[in-house]
C-alpha cells in the first residue's frame, strides 16, 4: 500500500507533533508499506530555516530511508497573526508542488492543524485519486476560540466551514483522543468514518539510564532534586504554576530545581516572568532533538505535565505523558480529563487540579520524602506504556481498524 503523509511539521524540526508524525511514519513503513512525506523547510520553533535548506522552493531528501518532499515556507518564529497566516499560507500553495513530485498514492494521510492544509489536502484528492484520511490533532478553530485567541467573527465562521468540507472530503478521520471522537460524534460524523491513532513512544528511546553527570555539571544541577517538564510551552500548558511552585519553593527548599526543557509561543513571556519573580532554581533549555531527551530524563526525579483550565482541555492527552513514563520517573499530572486517567490508570504518578501552585509544591515535597514510592510509581509507568502505548502496537491496530 502507498501512503503520502501531508504535514506542516516534520523532523529534523523539534516538537510533539514532529515526533509523533516521524513514530507514525516508521511504523506505517515498517507495517510493510511505503510512505512519501510533504512537509515545508524545517523553520519551527525559532523561524530560521537551515543554510541546506535556504534559497530554494523545493528539495527532495529523506530521513531513515523516508522520502521527503520539501518546500517553501514563510518563516516566522512569533509575532503578529498576519504573520503566523503568511507561515501557513505560505506552505498550503508550495506544497502543491510537492505534492505533484510525489509518486502514485493510495491513501493520502493529512495532519490538522493548521486547518489552512485543507486546501492543499482537497488538491491532492483531485490529483492523486487517493482516499484521504484526515488525521485531527486538534479541533481548530474551537480550541483556539476557547483559550480566547481567536475573537474574530469571520476567520472563526470562514474556518469552521473549511473544518466542514475537509471533515466531508476526507474517506476516513483519525483522532488522538477520545474527547475528538465525541465531538465529531457530536458534528454528526459517522461513528463508523472515525478511527483512533492515540499519541504513543518509543519505550527504547526513554529506556531509564544513569544520571549524565556531564550535562548535570552543565547545568548546574549537581546535588539538586530536578523536577523536569520537556515539550511545547504554549498557552494552554499554563506552566506558570510550576514558577508558582518555584517561587514557592525556592527559600526553604533550595535543593529541588526545575528543569524546563522546550519552547513555544509563551516561554519568552515565562522566562520574564521568573526573572521578575528572582527564580534561581529553574534552568531554561530549547527543544532537544528526541535522540537527546534520554540524557535530560536521566536528571530528573519527577517529570511534570501542566495544563490550563479550559473547556477543551479534559480532551486533551498530553504527548509528554508518555515519555515521563517510559522514563521510569513518577510523574505529576497537572490538569483533568483523559491525560489525567491515563495516569492514574497506569499508578505511574499523581494527578491534581490545574493552576494550583501551592497543592503542585506540596506534591513535589511529599515525592521527594518518599523515594520508595518514586521507584515504585515509576516502574509502574513504564510497564503501563511498553504494553499499551509503543508506537508499534497503536499504529499496527491503526492500520488494521482501516483495513490496511
Amino acid at each position: 500500500m502507498r501512503i503520502l503523509m501531508l504535514t506542516q511539521y516534520f523532523p529534523p524540526e523539534t516538537g510533539a507533533a514532529q515526533v509523533r508524525l516521524f513514530e507514525v511514519a516508521k511504523a506505517i513503513r515498517n507495517q510493510g508499506h511505503e510512505i512519501e512525506v510533504v512537509t515545508a523547510f524545517p523553520n519551527y520553533p525559532n523561524g530560521i530555516i537551515p543554510p541546506e535548506y535556504r534559497g530554494k522552493f523545493y528539495m527532495k531528501d529523506s530521513i531513515e530511508n523516508i522520502p521527503i518532499h520539501r518546500t517553501w515556507i514563510y518563516p516566522v518564529q512569533r509575532g503578529k497573526f498576519w504573520k503566523r497566516l503568511l507561515n501557513y499560507f505560505s506552505f498550503v500553495f508550495s506544497a502543491f508542488y510537492g505534492v505533484l513530485k510525489a509518486g502514485k498514492a493510495d491513501y493520502i494521510f493529512v495532519e490538522s492543524p493548521p486547518l489552512f492544509i485543507g486546501f492543499t489536502m482537497i488538491f491532492a484528492k483531485w490529483v492523486k485519486r487517493a482516499k484521504l484520511i484526515l488525521n485531527v490533532s486538534d479541533l481548530w478553530p474551537e480550541s483556539a476560540v476557547s483559550l480566547g485567541l481567536v475573537t474574530n467573527k469571520t476567520l472563526i465562521s470562514l474556518a469552521e466551514g473549511l473544518e466542514r468540507r475537509m471533515y466531508k472530503t476526507a474517506w476516513k478521520i483519525s483522532t488522538q483522543t477520545e474527547g475528538i471522537i465525541q465531538s465529531l460524534k457530536d458534528r454528526g460524523i459517522p461513528p463508523e468514518k472515525i478511527v483512533f491513532l492515540p499519541n504513543g513512544v518509543d519505550p527504547e528511546l526513554f529506556a531509564p539510564i544513569k544520571p549524565d553527570e556531564e550535562l548535570q555539571e552543565k547545568l548546574k544541577l549537581k546535588g539538586k532534586f530536578v523536577i523536569l517538564y520537556a515539550g511545547t510551552m504554549g498557552y494552554a500548558h499554563g506552566l506558570e504554576v510550576a514558577l508558582q511552585a518555584a517561587e514557592h519553593l525556592q527559600k526553604e527548599h533550595p535543593e529541588i530545581a526545575f528543569l524546563l526543557v522546550g519552547d513555544g509561543s509563551e516561554k519568552p513571556r515565562l522566562m520574564e516572568m521568573a526573572e521578575e519573580m528572582n527564580l534561581d532554581n529553574v534552568r531554561w533549555v530549547d527543544f532537544q532533538p528526541i535522540t537527546e531527551m534520554q540524557h535530560y530524563y536521566s536528571l530528573a526525579e519527577i517529570s511534570l505535565s501542566t495544563l490550563r483550565r479550559y473547556k477543551l482541555s479534559e480532551g486533551v492527552r498530553p504527548s509528554k505523558v508518555f515519555p515521563g513514563l517510559a522514563s521510569a520517573k513518577p510523574l505529576i499530572y497537572v490538569g483533568e480529563g483523559e491525560g489525567a486517567k491515563i495516569v492514574e490508570q497506569s499508578k505511574g504518578g499523581v494527578v491534581i487540579p490545574p493552576e494550583e501552585p501551592l497543592l503542585l509544591a506540596k506534591t513535589i515535597l511529599e515525592l521527594q520524602q518518599d523515594p520508595i514510592l518514586r521507584k515504585t510509581q515509576g516502574e509502574r509507568g513504564r510497564d503501563f506504556v511498553i504494553k499499551h502505548y509503543s508506537w508499534k502496537s497503536i499504529v499496527g491496530q491503526w492500520l488494521k481498524d482501516l483495513g490496511l
